[in-house]
């Protein structure tokens, strides 16, 4: 052989051996392709060989892959709209039944599993009421769902191991936002009402512990007030007895002044008597 036409073949012969390699890597799987047709499928990390210019290879990603999906309009029980915004999390299971429907284009794999998932889905939303969707276990509603959506997502060569709802929403332009605000009005009046009445049932408790507190004090005042009325009074009559006993004349002649006071206090008043009245006597005389 020429040594011109070595070192052409050898480089031939290397590109060849390249060619015919390709590697699949940890959390990969990967196919072999014959003329377009599927030869060898589910080929596992490590390195693999193929026909040069015949085999063609491909490897896609067999982790857990998050698949986002737009917001998806629904009606509950109650023929309520709300709009839920989920993410299906899956992965590769079948290589050969991945590329024969995405054609190996994993950004497919969205679209092709957005009507299997929405549709379950929607038959689940369709059950509940907005309470319980909102409120109720989440869990279980996924789970009742999953075998459903697999038996679709089977076609793709792909499994949904689970379904997280991220927000669950009152579109802008149903009736629904306004239904709401008008139920939770609804309870906050009830709410301030029932605080209310328990107010004013506190606020008579009080006013009638009250009242009973000021009706004793008062009692008690007015009792306290008589008896200090009788004993000022029984100290008064002692003191006008010690008087009267010490000078009869000038007891007598004090009260004529006060009985004189009290007639003509109004300064205005006539008193018709005789001119020898009794009751005039220190008008006449001081004595």
């Amino acid at each position: 052989m020429k040594p011109q036409l070595i070192v052409p073949i050898v480089l031939v012969v290397i590109l060849g051996l390249l060619g015919s390699m390709f590697v699949v890597r940890e959390g990969q799987v990967g196919l072999v392709l014959n003329l377009g047709r599927v030869a060898r499928t589910d080929l596992g990390p490590g390195l693999h060989f193929k026909i040069p210019m015949v085999e063609s290879a491909r490897v896609f990603d067999r982790r857990f892959q998050a698949n986002e999906f737009p917001p998806e309009r629904s009606l509950t029980s109650e023929r309520k709209d709300v709009s839920v915004d989920f993410v299906a999390i899956g992965f590769i299971v079948d290589a050969a039944d991945f590329y024969r429907a995405t054609g190996g284009n994993e950004e497919l794999v969205t679209a092709r599993l957005a009507p299997i998932i929405k549709d379950s889905l929607r038959n689940e939303i369709n059950s509940q009421t907005l309470t319980q969707l909102v409120s109720g276990n989440r869990a279980e509603l996924i789970d009742r769902q999953l075998p459903g959506i697999n038996d679709g997502a089977r076609t793709l060569g792909m499994q949904v191991v689970d379904i997280r709802f991220k927000q669950i929403d009152l579109p802008t332009d149903s009736e629904v936002i306004g239904q709401v605000y008008d139920r939770m009005r609804a309870e906050r009046r009830q709410v301030a009402a029932a605080l209310r009445a328990e107010g004013e049932e506190q606020a008579r408790i009080v006013r009638a512990e009250a009242d009973r507190e000021q009706t004793v004090l008062l009692a008690e005042a007015e009792r306290d007030a008589q008896k200090l009325r009788g004993e000022g009074d029984a100290e008064a009559a002692g003191i006008y007895a010690q008087a009267a006993n010490r000078d009869p004349s000038f007891f007598a002649f004090q009260r004529s002044l006060d009985a004189y006071r009290r007639a003509f206090v109004s300064g205005d008043a006539v008193i018709v008597l005789e001119r020898n009245d009794p009751f005039l006597q220190y008008m006449r005389s001081d004595r």
